[in-house]
């Protein structure tokens, strides 16, 4: 899977530096971010994005046998759609991690929220709608409704599909419309 992101995300998840991805979040709130190609390795990962919703969920599957590794929930402002490109989402920096078999969950990045609340970026209209979100994917967890009911984890996408790969002007600010 083929995004663009922001390089201090990519720069600091390659090489683990918690500066570069402190620096990232300044960035992010100062709206001085610039953006690269970014393609996933490691896991298998299928993705539900919800319309209207202030969060997506992730299954990491393990590439060989399709079995889930973990399941993860994006706090993200909702995706907007953007022709022949893809999505867009804003990730606002916290996420829900649950155990393979959904009988456990941690929060994780809540100190990286909570900077992105003194930076201003996340004002008291996005907490209030995050927290929202927050009691939304609980329900649904503890519910078993949605991207987390049984049986999601089983789709696979064709091998015979290519991999989807963004256009060349991807990043043009002129198809953020």
């Amino acid at each position: 899977m083929e995004s663009l992101a922001p390089t201090t995300w990519i720069t600091a998840t390659r090489t683990g530096d918690d500066a570069i991805r402190k620096q990232g979040l300044e960035d992010l709130a100062a709206g001085t971010w610039t953006l690269d190609r970014y393609r996933w390795t490691g896991t298998a990962l299928l993705s539900y994005f919800l319309a209207g919703e202030w969060f997506s969920v992730h299954c990491f599957q393990d590439t060989a046998t399709g079995d889930p590794l973990r399941w993860y929930v994006n706090f993200e402002k909702p995706y907007q759609r953007r022709p022949g490109v893809g999505i867009d989402t804003l990730d606002l920096c916290l996420d829900l991690v649950i155990t393979p078999d959904l009988s456990g969950h941690d929060w994780k990045d809540q100190e990286e929220y909570a900077q992105l609340r003194l930076l201003g970026l996340i004002d008291d209209y996005l907490h209030r709608q995050v927290d929202r979100a927050r009691g939304r994917a609980i329900s649904m967890l503890d519910d078993r409704t949605g991207p987390l009911a049984a049986g999601w984890p089983a789709w696979a996408p064709d091998r015979s599909w290519p991999l989807p790969e963004l256009p060349a002007d991807a990043d043009d600010p002129a198809t953020y419309r």
